[in-house]
């Protein structure tokens, strides 16, 4: 399944509010899943000093990520296909 990246601007978020937000994340995208629209959040990485945070999912497509962070009422800069490579992926 592909990966999608998700880069959020958060000015003046607050450590609650971020985790509020993760846990929105991933409670709308078991509900879509459930749903029959598979969609799971996988992880966060927030840049404090950037406001920014970049947000993992694995979809189907660039709008089921789309349409779960408009219901779990996250806003987004962007959306972007990634592909990772792991420590354990090269030699």
């Amino acid at each position: 399944m592909p990966q999608y990246m998700v880069e959020r601007h958060l000015p003046g978020i607050t450590p609650d509010q971020l985790s509020a937000a993760a846990s929105r994340a991933k409670n709308v995208t078991a509900e879509m899943t459930r749903q029959g629209k598979p969609v799971r959040y996988l992880r966060s990485t927030f840049i404090p000093a950037e406001e920014r945070s970049f947000c993992l999912f694995d979809a189907s497509s660039e709008q089921d990520v789309k349409e779960a962070n408009e219901r779990a009422e996250i806003p987004l800069v962007r959306i972007t296909e990634v592909r990772h490579i792991s420590a354990d992926d090269v030699k």
